[in-house]
């Protein structure tokens, strides 16, 4: 599943389908996180903050669907290449 024992710190709403921690300091966490709610499955790319030993999600961007996910990577691959200077 995951490469942290942690539980993550998302709401009780949501069922954990899988996920995978981009980054981890302790501070920050970013995971992405397939997850089902309500009978829907989505992927969410989560950032939490740890204030007072307790996370907070600080940011969370969800991908619905497929057709959604791929207009999302069709605009990333375009813009990556403009990642490196000059």
């Amino acid at each position: 599943m995951s490469d942290s024992s942690e539980k993550l710190p998302i709401s009780e709403i949501y069922k954990v389908i899988d996920y995978i921690t981009i980054f981890k300091s302790s501070k920050w966490w970013e995971a992405i996180v397939v997850s089902e709610a309500y009978g829907k499955r989505s992927i969410g790319v989560y950032l939490w903050v740890k204030k007072n030993d307790v996370w907070k999600r600080k940011n969370k961007f969800s991908v619905r669907n497929i057709d959604e996910w791929n207009k999302l990577k069709n605009a990333v691959d375009q813009l990556a290449p403009k990642l490196s200077s000059k």
